[in-house]
């Protein structure tokens, strides 16, 4: 009888709380022990995170703060949320918050299923020779550095590039295609997924290994074709990683490349090229305005996440494959 009065968390006991507690840390220890080297392998990924992910968050709270070096992020004066009113209210809202969800919705709709395109015309390829030259030439422009990928841009799209001149050729105006704000956003989407689509291919093409080749040949005795397969084969059989990255995908929607953005436009296109990472950029680098950048990047941040976790709830609801 006292040896049962005295197990926590028995017939409605207050102490459930921490019999559970007790059981989740020894938990912990015992994977810990089983799996020691793996931790020890990843420890300088989460140490990396830690460093430059997570301290940093600290400096945050100079977005809510009149920011001055001089005094410090304690020291500065607290102003609240008028930073982030200032932006809501100012010229730039509306386009950096237009440019940015336009340019991240065309490579939702573009470059997304790209990779997804290639890998499955590649896995229907018999000729394993033709199919490690398509793979190489399509992997090679992930590996050029973004510096030199937007050198060639500007170079084959100026007034006497080579692209230009050919566009000339076909009857289009002689003009450098870097100075046409309408023509920002497709040269940057096309040079996207010449540059990516090789590269992110790789994961679905290692998704398609895991389908069951006994499941093609019952769909072939059932007389279905090669579009009925990849339509009910697989394509379900890489749905989940799919999602998976579609989720991940979603939640970037409000990161779009700061680098080449800011290494192809110029203030004449400012109207369809400037996005939010680029306008951090020039208040807070630029113009030193510390605060209002800090406050525009939260605001970017807290966006995201939260596109994260609808996208997640939408994929666990619809398709049972979700993060967590």
């Amino acid at each position: 009888m006292l040896a049962v009065q005295n197990k926590p968390g028995l017939n409605g006991n207050p102490a459930s709380g921490l019999f559970h507690k007790e059981t989740f840390w020894k938990r912990v220890r015992v994977d810990f022990k089983k799996n020691k080297y793996i931790y020890l392998i990843g420890s300088p990924v989460i140490i990396w995170y830690i460093i430059f992910h997570y301290i940093p968050m600290y400096g945050a709270i100079i977005a809510f703060k009149d920011f001055n070096p001089a005094d410090g992020i304690w020291g500065s004066a607290w102003i609240g949320f008028k930073n982030f009113t200032d932006f809501f209210k100012s010229f730039y809202f509306f386009r950096l918050l237009k440019n940015t969800i336009l340019l991240s919705i065309y490579g939702l709709i573009f470059t997304f299923p790209a990779p997804i395109i290639l890998a499955l015309l590649l896995n229907e390829l018999r000729s394993v020779f033709y199919k490690r030259i398509v793979q190489t030439i399509t992997y090679v422009p992930h590996f050029i550095s973004i510096v030199v990928i937007c050198g060639m841009i500007v170079n084959f799209i100026k007034q006497d590039g080579v692209i230009t001149v050919l566009l000339t050729a076909l009857g289009g105006e002689n003009q450098n295609l870097l100075l046409n704000a309408n023509l920002f956003r497709p040269i940057y989407i096309i040079s996207e997924i010449w540059q990516q689509v090789g590269w992110s291919s790789i994961i679905y093409l290692a998704a398609l290994t895991s389908v069951d080749p006994e499941l093609y040949e019952s769909a072939r005795m059932d007389g279905a074709g090669r579009w009925r397969q990849t339509w009910s084969i697989t394509i379900p059989g890489i749905l989940p990683t799919i999602m998976i990255l579609l989720i991940l995908r979603i939640g970037a929607l409000m990161n779009v490349g700061f680098e080449k953005v800011m290494l192809l436009y110029n203030p004449s296109i400012y109207i369809t090229a400037d996005v939010i990472s680029t306008f951090v950029y020039r208040r807070g680098v630029l113009e030193a305005s510390y605060s209002y950048a800090s406050a525009v990047g939260l605001f970017n941040s807290i966006v995201s996440c939260l596109l994260v976790v609808a996208a997640n709830k939408l994929s666990r609801t619809a398709t049972e494959t979700s993060l967590w």
